[in-house]
């Protein structure tokens, strides 16, 4: 039966001299030398070249390098002092006793512990900026997998366009053969003509949708929209069997870095916080200084002088300073607990929905693949044998055809969203795709 060249559809390649032709032509020119793009390798191309990818690293590895400067003492303070040269001499070395030429040294010292939560502080930021790629290399992954079972879902449907406008073009000769020798209607080959038709402009819909497909997929590859991708000819359909929800769930909260950022992000407020309730102390500045003396005017020498220098600021605007700041980043702490509170909302919704998606998608893949295809398979079969020993007309077998051709889509269709639905489950569960 010609109706059997897609079948079984779990381990499906072209066959047809024709249909890979014609796939050729819409596949963006892909040749026979080019690398077969599987979603893995999709995956790390991605992950290789993406400029948004890229530009949150960059962040990440800035905010890494924050913490020892935070952690630093600032810069000592050198210091080259003229002290109370006399203006009415000419600014004389000599003349006064008091003139002379210091050299100072001085260090600002912050409150103790101010330092060590400073640097606390940016390492928890960074640690957060370090799980903000995390996220976002889970996130890219997804993404790329869901365009790539859609693009895979566009070349299949173009398969089987393809496979089906050639066999209703067997279809319209035997209807003509037998429209021929008196044993047919006319109708009937104009029925099969009119099916044809259909089934072009349904072409021309799905050639469109899938240059789309390519070139979404090439933008998170980080390659020109009309780079060629050539898909594997064959494809697993094998679904696995995922845990339960709350296992899900727990792996979430162990390994989901939305989470974990979340969680460092308010690591980081408490330490804000605890820092600007030191602020209530004052902080230092020691300095030292050496000031030379030159001899008098007539050759006397001059005692040089040593100084020593201990300052601190005074916090006397507490309630409008000290106090407005512990305020901040109080609010600043109950911002990030309620960030965490909705992403954790958010994490529980994403598992739920995308769970209950895949299984409903799994079961009725299962459905197509065991029952629903081969019964219509069948029928199309029947229905051409009844036809062509003139036991049913032409209309049942342009039905049962049509119903073949719908479920071979929707098998496709079935298993491509399937595969979405576990990309999103995945990512959102903080782990990769089985």
């Amino acid at each position: 039966m010609f109706f059997m060249s897609l079948w079984p559809p779990h381990r499906a390649s072209l066959t047809s001299v024709t249909v890979a032709i014609y796939l050729a032509a819409i596949s963006g020119g892909a040749h026979a030398d080019e690398p077969i793009l599987s979603p893995e390798r999709a995956v790390a191309l991605a992950l290789e070249g993406n400029p948004s990818l890229a530009q949150i690293k960059a962040r990440a590895e800035a905010m890494a390098a924050i913490p020892s400067q935070e952690g630093t003492l600032p810069d000592p303070t050198l210091n080259l002092d003229a002290l109370n040269l006399p203006t009415a001499n000419g600014l004389n070395l000599r003349k006064e006793d008091m003139t002379m030429m210091e050299v100072g040294l001085s260090q600002a010292i912050p409150f103790p512990g101010k330092l060590t939560l400073k640097e606390k502080a940016a390492e928890f930021e960074a640690e957060a900026a370090a799980n903000t790629v995390e996220e976002a290399r889970l996130r890219l992954a997804r993404d790329v997998k869901i365009r790539w079972w859609q693009l895979m879902y566009m070349h299949r449907s173009l398969i089987i366009i393809a496979d089906t406008e050639r066999l209703l073009q067997q279809l319209v000769e035997i209807a003509d053969a037998k429209y021929r020798v008196g044993e047919g209607l006319q109708q009937d080959v104009l029925s099969a003509r009119l099916e044809l038709a259909k089934l072009g402009q349904q072409r021309a819909q799905h050639v469109g949708m899938h240059r789309s497909e390519i070139a979404r997929l090439n933008a998170l590859l980080n390659r020109s929209m009309d780079s060629p991708i050539r898909l594997p000819g064959e494809v697993d359909t094998a679904l696995p069997d995922i845990q339960s929800e709350a296992d899900l769930l727990a792996t979430a909260e162990r390994s989901r870095p939305l989470l974990a950022q979340r969680k460092h992000a308010i690591d980081a407020a408490q330490t804000r916080l605890e820092l600007a309730k030191k602020d209530y102390y004052p902080d230092f500045t020691l300095g030292a200084g050496y000031a030379f003396r030159q001899n008098t005017p007539t050759g006397q020498s001059r005692s040089d002088f040593a100084n020593f220098r201990l300052s601190l600021n005074l916090p006397i605007y507490a309630d409008s300073k000290q106090s407005k700041a512990i305020d901040q980043r109080n609010s600043e702490l109950l911002k990030e607990r309620y960030a965490l509170d909705e992403a954790e909302r958010k994490t529980q919704t994403e598992i739920a929905s995308s769970l209950a998606v895949y299984r409903g998608d799994r079961e009725q893949f299962r459905l197509f693949e065991d029952n629903i295809l081969p019964l219509a398979q069948q029928t199309v079969a029947s229905a051409l044998t009844a036809y062509q020993v003139g036991k049913t007309d032409f209309l049942n077998v342009i039905r049962a055809e049509n119903t073949w051709f719908d479920y071979r889509m929707q098998y496709w269709q079935a298993l491509a969203d399937a595969h979405q639905a576990l990309a999103r489950l995945m990512a959102a569960a903080g782990k990769e795709a089985p």
